[in-house]
Parts: structure tokens; C-alpha cells; sequence
């Protein structure tokens, strides 16, 4: 075999690698879990999505996350003032 049938087949097959490796990322940032859905995708499973978040028409919106014991209240006014509040109650059950 020549050098130059040798290289073209080594950029040949570096060229499809390539190829293969971007179309895999493309692949994985197009699994976008749509605005509505309750659980998001990760690692190609479903999760269920942090919090409950609630918008009101003026724009101001309050999210509550529950993680065991506590609970995260994240508030956004329409002004744009922001308040996050942690509570923790070890002898409830989230």
C-alpha cells in the first residue's frame, strides 16, 4: 500500500469518527424535556422535576423544593425583589 492511499484512508476514518462524535452530542443536547412536563431527563431517565413553581400573571412567582425534613420556599416578587427561605421540622415527614 502507498503512503498517500494509506494517509487518505487514516483521514478517511478520523474524518467519520469525527463526524460520529458530534452527531452523538447534537443527539444529547436535543433532549430537551418540555415547558409543562413534571419530571426532567437525565442520564436518559426520568426525574421528577425540583420544584413546585407557581407564576402569577405580574410576573412574581414562589417555588417550593422538599427535601426530607426541609423545606426550600423560593420567592420572586414583580418588582424583582427575591427572597429564599429554609425551614426544617425533624418531626415531619416531608
Amino acid at each position: 500500500m502507498t503512503r498517500t492511499a494509506f494517509k487518505t484512508i487514516v483521514l478517511g476514518v478520523t474524518a467519520l469518527a469525527m463526524a460520529a462524535g458530534n452527531a452523538s452530542v447534537a443527539s444529547a443536547q436535543a433532549h430537551q424535556t418540555p415547558k409543562g412536563w413534571s419530571y426532567e431527563i437525565q442520564n436518559g431517565k426520568r426525574v421528577p422535576k425540583s420544584g413546585n413553581r407557581v407564576t402569577n400573571p405580574d410576573g412574581s412567582w414562589r417555588e417550593e423544593n422538599r427535601q426530607g425534613y426541609c423545606v426550600t420556599v423560593k420567592e420572586k416578587t414583580a418588582a424583582g425583589e427575591y427572597r429564599e427561605t429554609r425551614q426544617c421540622n425533624p418531626g415531619q415527614a416531608g
